[in-house]
């Protein structure tokens, strides 16, 4: 497996996605051998020097410590990263959506972590390849956005502990990344509720309750089923600031990390929402999914 690149940067910056294929090379899709990263440096966009969220020491170490501790289950590492990944960058989802800032901590800071997160597949007409869409493809997709959003729409305010449990299943997290009513918080704990209960294990059962989620929603606004308080804009701000300026405590590696200081999704609407879905659940289309079920 590749090791990390001779040169990673000190700072983050933004690599734009047309300067990507120029490194993402055919072996390091084979995990066979990584770019130098001195020429990479040349063509990113620095971003601003006075804010402490770009040093990459924080990030680069929590890669490391990942490899380490999860050597012998890899996809045990997501829910152990999303949140602190969350924590140390500290983004507003305007600077969240830019995919260039995850182009550069894919192929500039991580891309050893990346061929070891997701390692070459074997393919029936060539070589195995790290499909490339984890360094450079959509939100649900790239290594780390898909953690990043994930602990952003599955946190309860400060609480990190929902994050864990929907990281902790694959499946879930793909297949809900792309459905716009997770950003409904209630639906994104009721979701994680659901996992809790078992009702959600495997990816067919996550993509049915999808499907009738969606369909469900036509007919049903769930924001009068299960309401929400409108989240305080200030409190992000803050949280942010705190990193910026550089007063941001290191995350810890066994507690789990504080997010923003938002109020909690009310457990009414949780309650609400949880059984309406596994009632919802009970005659979703699930494949494989017995009719006595």
């Amino acid at each position: 497996m590749i090791s990390a690149p001779n040169y990673v940067p000190g700072r983050l910056a933004l690599l734009a996605t047309s300067d990507v294929d120029t490194f993402l090379t055919e072996e390091l899709l084979r995990a066979e051998e990584v770019h130098e990263g001195i020429d990479l440096a040349k063509v990113v966009e620095p971003l601003p020097e006075d804010d402490a969220r770009w040093l990459v020491e924080p990030v680069r170490s929590l890669m490391d410590d990942a490899m380490y501790e999860f050597r012998e289950d890899r996809t045990r590492a997501d829910a152990w990263l999303a949140p602190r990944l969350h924590a140390t960058l500290r983004l507003t989802r305007r600077e969240a959506a830019d995919k260039r800032l995850w182009n550069h901590i894919a192929l500039a800071v991580g891309p050893d972590y990346v061929a070891w997160r997701h390692p070459p597949k074997p393919k029936t007409d060539g070589p195995a390849r790290i499909a490339a869409e984890r360094f450079r493809g959509p939100a649900d997709r790239q290594c780390f956005s898909r953690l990043w959003w994930a602990a952003e729409l599955f946190r309860n305010g400060p609480d990190y502990g929902p994050v864990e449990v929907a990281c902790g299943n694959q499946d879930l997290i793909h297949t809900i990344l792309r459905n716009d009513l997770i950003d409904h918080r209630p639906t994104a704990q009721a979701m994680v509720q659901l996992v809790k209960r078992g009702l959600i294990s495997k990816g067919r059962e996550a993509v049915g309750l999808s499907i009738a989620i969606n369909a469900a929603g036509a007919t049903l606004i769930y924001d009068v089923l299960a309401q929400d308080e409108p989240r305080n804009p200030s409190r992000l701000r803050d949280w942010i600031a705190i990193a910026q300026q550089g007063s941001a405590p290191p995350v810890g590696r066994h507690a789990l990390p504080e997010g923003p200081d938002e109020d909690p999704v009310p457990e009414d609407s949780v309650t609400a929402l949880t059984d309406y879905f596994a009632d919802l659940f009970e005659t979703a289309p699930v494949r494989g999914k017995k009719a006595a079920d």
